[in-house]
C-alpha cells in the first residue's frame, strides 16, 4: 500500500504540486483586493479634498442665461365657484446669445493632493426678439410688466470676482442674488420695467462676468442660436455634458473651442407659462481633466495582478521542475506577497514623487528584492538573470499599457497573446509524466 501511494505520488507529482500553484495564485489574489480598498479610500480622501478646497473657492460652475421672467395675472373660479386671479409667470429666452471667454487654470495644494480650480473671463451678448406672446395665448393687458425680470442662473455664487451688470439697450442694471420663480433652482436677478411698446421691439444686452470655479465649466444654450467659444492655457480638457465643440484644438499650448447650437438642439422652447423644465441638463461644457491621475493609474496596475502573479509562479514552477530544485509552497507565497506589497509601495510613493517616478521605484526595488530571493532559491546567475530579465520586461509592458488610454485594450490583448504563446511553446519542452530531462534541453529553456 505503502508503495502504491509512493507511486501515485511520484507519477502525478507535476500535477498535484501544480494545482497547489493555481490556489496558491487564488490566494495572492486577496492582497490585490486589500490594496484595491486602501486606493479606494485615498481616492475617498482625494475627493474630501477637492470638496474642501471647492467650498473655499468654488465649485463647478454652470451659467443659464440671461432670460426674461414676466409675472401675469390669470383669471381662475374657485372651488366655491367665486372668481378670483393668481399671479403666475412667463419665461422668454433670448433670441442670440453669444460667449466668449478665458478659463485660467490654477493648481492648489493641500497636503499631499492636488485640486484643480480656475479664473475665468467671460463676455456675454445678444439680443431678445420681440415677445411672442401669441404663442402663449397671453394678452398684453394681463402681465404685470413693471414686475418684469432679468435673471441669470448660476450654480455657485462664491465664484463671482466682479460686480455682475448688465447693459439692456443704453440702461445699465446690477444683479442681484435670487430668482424671482423656480426657473433654475438658483440664479442671479434684477427689476426691469417695461412698456407695452417694448414687448414689440428687438433689444440688445451685454454682460462681464469674472467667474472663479473647480475642475468644471458649463453653459445652458438658452439662445435660440447659441455660440460659445472659449479659450484655456490648459492642455488636457474634456469636453463634456450634451454638445461637443466643433471646430477646436488642443496642444501643449492650451484649447481653443467653439460651439454652435441651435434652439432645435434642446429639449425645451424658447418660451413657456406657468411650467418648469430641467435647463440645466442641456448642458454643455469643459472640465479641466488630470489625465490618468495617480489613483485612476494605480488602480488600473492593480487590474494586472493576476498577470504578475501568475507569470512569476509560473516561472518559478518551470524551472523547478527543469532544474529539479524543491520550491516550498511557503517561498511561493512570499513572491507573491512581495508583488503585493509593490501596489502598497507604488500607491504611498506616487502619493508624493507622482505615478511615473513612484512606479519606477517601487518596480526596481520589487525586482531586485525577488532576484534576490531567486539566488538565494535556485543559486544559479544564468537563472536569476533570466528572472531579472522577464520581471523587468513584465513591469516595463504593464508600465507602457498604464501610459495609454485608448489604445491600451488593443495593446495589452496583443502583448498576453504573446506571453502565452510563449510560455505554451516553452512548457512543451517539460515532461509532464517525469520522463527524464536532458541537460540540453534545460538550456534550451533558459
Amino acid at each position: 500500500m505503502e508503495t502504491e501511494k509512493q507511486t501515485f505520488w511520484s507519477g502525478n507529482r507535476l500535477t498535484i504540486k501544480g494545482f497547489i500553484v493555481g490556489f496558491l495564485i487564488m490566494v495572492m489574489m486577496i492582497p490585490a483586493i486589500f490594496v484595491s480598498v486602501l486606493i479606494a479610500e485615498r481616492k475617498e480622501r482625494q475627493n474630501e479634498v477637492v470638496k474642501e478646497v471647492s467650498s473655499k473657492w468654488a465649485s463647478a460652475q454652470n451659467i443659464g442665461g440671461p432670460f426674461l421672467t414676466i409675472p401675469y395675472v390669470e383669471k381662475i373660479t374657485t372651488d366655491d365657484g367665486k372668481p378670483a386671479e393668481v399671479k403666475k409667470w412667463a419665461t422668454f429666452l433670448p433670441d442670440q446669445l453669444r460667449i466668449s471667454g478665458v478659463i485660467l487654470p490654477e493648481a492648489r495644494h493641500r497636503s499631499i493632493f492636488t485640486v484643480m480650480v480656475y479664473q475665468s473671463d467671460l463676455q456675454l451678448l445678444g439680443s431678445f426678439a420681440p415677445l411672442a406672446l401669441g404663442n402663449l395665448n397671453l394678452d398684453k393687458k394681463s402681465l404685470l410688466l413693471n414686475e418684469a425680470y432679468l435673471c441669470v442662473g448660476l450654480s455657485d455664487f462664491r465664484g463671482i470676482d466682479n460686480v455682475l451688470q448688465i447693459k439692456w439697450n443704453d440702461s445699465l442694471y446690477e444683479f442681484n442674488a435670487g430668482l424671482p420663480n423656480k426657473t433654475l433652482e438658483q440664479g442671479l436677478s434684477v427689476p426691469i420695467s417695461l412698456s407695452a411698446d417694448d414687448l414689440e421691439k428687438s433689444h440688445s444686452w451685454s454682460m462681464n462676468i469674472k467667474l472663479k470655479g473647480s475642475e468644471q465649466l458649463h453653459f445652458m444654450p438658452m439662445g435660440k442660436t447659441t455660440e460659445v467659444k472659449l479659450t484655456s492655457t490648459w492642455s488636457s480638457p474634456s469636453f463634456d455634458g450634451n454638445f461637443l465643440p466643433e471646430p477646436y484644438v488642443v496642444n501643449d499650448s492650451g484649447f481653443t473651442a467653439s460651439w454652435n447650437i441651435l434652439h432645435l438642439n434642446r429639449a425645451y422652447p424658447q418660451e413657456w407659462k406657468d411650467r418648469t423644465f430641467q435647463l440645466d441638463e442641456s448642458s454643455f461644457g469643459v472640465s479641466l481633466l488630470q489625465v490618468g491621475d495617480t489613483y485612476s493609474k494605480t488602480e488600473r496596475s492593480v487590474k494586472y495582478a493576476i498577470l504578475f502573479v501568475t507569470l512569476t509562479f509560473l516561472l518559478y514552477f518551470f524551472i523547478e521542475i527543469l532544474q529539479k530544485r524543491k520550491v516550498h509552497p511557503l517561498q511561493y507565497v512570499l513572491v507573491g506577497l512581495a508583488i503585493s506589497i509593490f501596489y502598497t509601495l507604488l500607491l504611498s510613493i506616487s502619493e508624493y514623487l507622482g505615478f511615473n517616478a513612484g512606479y519606477i521605484t517601487a518596480a526596481s526595488a520589487t525586482i531586485f528584492m525577488i532576484t534576490a530571493y531567486t539566488k538565494s532559491i535556485f543559486g544559479e546567475w544564468k537563472i536569476v538573470a533570466v528572472f531579472f530579465l522577464v520581471l523587468t520586461a513584465l513591469y516595463g509592458f504593464i508600465f507602457a499599457l498604464i501610459q495609454l488610454q485608448d489604445g491600451a485594450l488593443l495593446f495589452g490583448s496583443i502583448g498576453l497573446f504573446i506571453i502565452l504563446a510563449i510560455v505554451m511553446y516553452y512548457s512543451r519542452k517539460i515532461e509532464w509524466y517525469n520522463r527524464p530531462v536532458a541537460s540540453s534541453e534545460i538550456t534550451a529553456v533558459l
